[in-house]
């Protein structure tokens, strides 16, 4: 049995996150200590990209923060993130969309996913 994989089964506390993938929108609250004092601080963006099994996963969030892009790295098991909101189901056909770093104005735009 590998070590590793017991280990995180074991001690590493799972949070229910629904379920994202690249091209959704989602804002990602989680929380910031400053000196005492911890306050709930938001990231809103489009996921580019989910790597990583099991409890190691990360996902990152690209947002337009003006004319300049940020990208932001969260892992899965962060103690800090409180919840995982999704916004708009993105549809997209890749699962890395790396692509989009380029894109600029109406092109930037991902479309809606149809749901039934």
């Amino acid at each position: 049995m590998d070590l590793v994989k017991f280990v995180q089964d074991e001690f590493v506390e799972k949070k229910d996150f629904p379920e994202f993938s690249a091209g959704d929108t989602i804002t990602v609250y989680y929380e910031i200590k400053e000196g005492q004092k911890t306050r709930t601080q938001f990231y809103k963006g489009v996921v580019i990209q989910i790597k990583g099994p099991g409890v190691s996963k990360t996902f990152t969030i690209r947002k337009m923060s003006g004319t300049v892009g940020v990208e932001k790295i969260f892992p899965i098991n962060m103690p800090a993130i409180q919840k995982i909101e999704i916004n708009k189901r993105g549809s997209v056909r890749r699962a890395r969309i790396y692509y989009f770093r380029n894109l600029t104005g109406k092109k930037a735009r991902i479309k809606e996913k149809r749901t039934n």
